[in-house]
């Protein structure tokens, strides 16, 4: 019997992350945009100015056979509001990783996956100030570890296997943001054939404008620029429109003229199917499970295909849980930092599964190259409905990350599959 591999060295470094931390109540109290910054008054503690260059922390376990595996803390942009942790500061997190959480790490057999995370998650909750961000890092250089020890390096074979999850592992849907760029990204978009499109920001009423006008305007120009772009006869992607509750809030909260809106970027979007993320925001997370269900149950009797997506109030399993069980919405965003150890994420698009309702594996813009790749092993083997190409705002960065490791992914685990069946009965690929 071979000798475990475990921990012997915990090293942290201190990063960026692709974008920025904003403080969202500052923004949605008046802020003013100043070129690629905001000008006004903090409202959520943690933050010094409205915008902050976004941080990471790279999380290195070396292990006893001398491999280092890596992972990546990171937070979302909008930290410390909506029931999320607040932003952390790297040099500080760097650093109780190194002095505080190591020793515990020290010695951490790493072959199996669940295991260690869920003791390491409970490691970091008794000795981290920013327990979330900690934990989805040092999961993800986890899971990094588990797939050495397997031999195939492939994380989301680890991860079928752990949770003996049956099928094979495929490609899942890729959506996109465009971030502020929204006309110049969706070409990009569509000369590149993304599936599902823009996400748009749409995160001031302005961009709604009176009876959902301005954003009426811009699905009717995105259909058009599909007409004209496409590179292939049959692309017709879907349009993802996350509004940030702007709808709502641009007819004071009403259902029935939030539905109104709904209806008509539906028929503006003609033959592409329509989904809408954050519709409307009712202030926590019970009042949302219920508008939302109000919402849908509009749309259902009107006869509309909107799909509608909860993103706000949505944080942890447990959020993500009730919103599943009580039906409210058609998919749920399942953003990756907020839920820490990387193993809640997966339990959590599980019991999206189990529910019946569609798993987003989302993430933000704010976090890393590292987390996405890792991430983006999750969606592939739990057979998400849709996965964000993150990070960054400027579309091409992360769409390229994700899709590569996807393929990637898929590639590598069908040349191992394919020596399994070839290899003499009770042998496998070494």
């Amino acid at each position: 019997m071979s000798q475990a591999i475990k921990i012997v060295k915990v090293l942290a470094a201190p990063g960026v992350g692709s974008f920025f931390f904003d403080d969202q109540a500052a923004i949605k109290a008046g802020a003013v945009r100043d070129g690629a910054a905001y000008q006004g008054k903090v409202i959520t503690p943690g933050y010094e100015v409205i915008r902050e260059p976004s941080e990471s922390v790279s999380v290195m376990l070396v292990l006893s056979d001398g491999y280092v595996a890596i992972g990546d803390c990171a937070s979302v942009q909008y930290s410390g509001v909506g029931g999320r942790e607040p932003r952390f500061h790297a040099k500080l997190l760097a650093q109780q990783i190194e002095q505080d959480l190591a020793p515990r790490l020290l010695g951490l057999d790493v072959s199996h996956f669940r295991n260690a995370a869920v003791q390491a998650e409970a490691w970091i909750s008794e000795s981290i100030e920013a327990k979330r961000a900690a934990a989805y890092g040092v999961s993800q250089a986890l899971l990094n570890a588990a797939a050495h020890v397997a031999g195939h390096h492939v994380m989301a074979r680890v991860i079928k296997d752990e949770w003996e999850l049956s099928g094979p592992l495929a490609a899942v849907p890729i959506y996109a943001q465009s971030g502020d760029d929204r006309y110049t990204n969706v070409d990009k978009m569509i000369l590149k054939s993304v599936p599902i499109l823009p996400h748009g920001l749409i995160n001031t009423v302005e961009l709604v404008g009176p009876d959902g006008a301005e954003l009426e305007r811009y699905v009717h120009w995105i259909v058009a620029r599909i007409e004209q772009l496409k590179t292939q006869r049959d692309y017709c992607p879907r349009i993802h429109l996350d509004v940030y509750g702007m709808v709502g809030a641009s007819v004071q909260g009403s259902p029935e003229r939030t539905a109104d809106i709904l209806q008509r970027l539906e028929a503006a979007a003609g033959p592409h199917p329509l989904t809408i993320e954050h519709p409307l925001d009712a202030g926590s997370r019970d009042a949302q499970i219920e508008a939302l269900a109000h919402l849908r149950q509009i749309l259902k009797t009107r006869g509309s295909q909107v799909k509608i997506v909860a993103d706000e109030w949505a944080n942890t399993a447990e959020d993500i849980h009730l919103f599943a069980v009580n039906q409210s919405v058609d998919l749920i965003q399942v953003k990756t930092p907020d839920l820490g150890s990387i193993h809640n994420t997966i339990d959590a698009v599980l019991d999206c599964h189990h529910n019946g309702v569609g798993p987003v594996l989302g993430g933000t813009c704010a976090e890393t190259d590292q987390s996405a790749r890792t991430t983006t092993h999750i969606g592939i083997a739990t057979q998400v409905a849709q996965m964000l190409a993150k990070p960054g705002m400027g579309f091409d960065e992360g769409y390229t990350i994700v899709l590569n490791e996807m393929n990637r992914a898929l590639r590598i685990d069908g040349y191992l599959s394919q020596l399994s069946m070839q290899a003499p009965r009770g042998m496998g690929p070494t």
